[in-house]
């Protein structure tokens, strides 16, 4: 008996994928473009500091804003920090998951599937490219700062994580999806 692999044929394939692809790409590049910057910015620092003895820079743009940078050896936002082997495990799990999405992308049938699952694997490759060459994620978007100086309770209000356009391409991948599959599910319901 012969095990056919016709999940990816030509005849599943939907037409969602011919911009969902270059929409990938645009994500890796504009990812890189802005790391590449980090990476040269020398009050960023960004090369001294991979040794986890060196502290890194940080360029002040404004109270809401400032460029911060950090390595991240975990997935977004700092979860599952992880070195030597296992760097490579992660590495391996996150690839796996991205080449999972890209082949649920040729077979996705509504635009906003498509749109999200783009994101996400854009921005999955643009950290997957990080990891491979740093071990390390280039890490610098920061809204930290108390925004407005608004305070709740005696604590300042901001976004306490430090991220990068690929950990934002994979969020609002991700809330994109969601919301696609969850309104997909009430046509089909309804």
């Amino acid at each position: 008996m012969a095990v056919t692999m016709d999940w990816l044929s030509r005849e599943k394939m939907t037409r969602e994928w011919r911009w969902g692809i270059p929409l990938i790409i645009g994500i890796v590049a504009l990812d890189q473009l802005t790391k590449a910057w980090v990476l040269a910015t020398p009050a960023l620092n960004a090369m001294n500091c991979l040794q986890d003895n060196v502290l890194c820079g940080k360029v002040e743009m404004s109270s809401v804003l400032d460029f911060s940078m950090t390595w991240n050896r975990g997935v977004s936002f700092g979860v599952m920090q992880a070195e030597g082997l296992a760097r490579w495990g992660l590495f391996v799990l996150i690839g796996a998951i991205a080449l999972g999405f890209t082949l649920w992308l040729f077979r996705a049938e509504r635009r906003m599937t498509a749109l999200a699952l783009a994101m996400v694997v854009g921005g999955a490759v643009g950290n997957l490219i990080d990891r491979a060459l740093f071990g390390a994620v280039v890490d610098f978007i920061d809204f930290s700062g108390p925004w407005f100086g608004l305070e709740i309770g005696g604590w300042k209000v901001g976004f306490p994580w430090i991220f990068n356009v690929a950990d934002a391409s994979i969020s609002l991948g991700a809330a994109a999806l969601l919301l696609d599959q969850l309104l997909a599910g009430r046509k089909t319901a309804g």
